[in-house]
């Protein structure tokens, strides 16, 4: 097989998958601690105060993401004989390098064991291979123009094609995945 590979910018806070994904990631965190919030406060106004900081979190992180990324996901893939790789784009990955550092060194300084993992896990996943072999499921999206991919648990790629290689990703796919029928 010739290797296929392509980059593509993703609108973060436009893409319906992304934001499923965040949905899940945040709204299911998000609202279990506003749910003990409102449930164990009574009728305190101090109810309000912990659910205006989580608004403001929120909207701080939205901010942040529009600014230091453009709002946007910057990715490449490649497909050969091995399987499948979904990569950060340079650019991007210069400045997630950065901030996942910031994020491990200030969350060991803190004391927040959790806020470091979290860092060292998103540095972690820049770069992610699957092969062919490891491909549990496959869900076509021809009209969002992505194909997702399962292999375990923590193996997951969605892959953001472009209008013009849809086609070409998917008919690849298909050959490779034949076995999954």
């Amino acid at each position: 097989m010739e290797k296929i590979k392509w980059q593509i910018s993703i609108p973060i806070f436009k893409n319906g998958i992304i934001m499923k994904q965040l949905g899940f990631a945040l709204g299911i965190p998000i609202g279990v601690v506003a749910s003990v919030i409102i449930l164990s406060s009574g009728k305190s106004i101090y109810a309000l105060y912990g659910l205006g900081l989580i608004a403001v979190l929120l909207l701080t992180t939205w901010l942040f993401i529009l600014l230091a990324y453009g709002g946007k996901y910057e990715v490449e893939f490649s497909l050969d004989d091995k399987g499948i790789v979904c990569k950060t784009q340079s650019e991007q990955a210069k400045k997630n390098k950065v901030i996942n550092f910031l994020t491990v060194i200030l969350g060991l300084m803190s004391g927040k064991p959790a806020a470091a993992g979290a860092g060292i896990l998103a540095q972690s996943r820049q770069e992610v291979f699957l092969s062919w072999k490891s491909i549990r499921k496959v869900k076509y999206k021809p009209r969002q123009c992505t194909i997702l991919l399962r292999g375990n648990p923590m193996e997951q790629i969605a892959l953001f094609c472009r209008t013009d290689n849809y086609r070409q990703i998917e008919k690849e796919l298909r050959l490779r995945t034949e076995h999954l029928s």
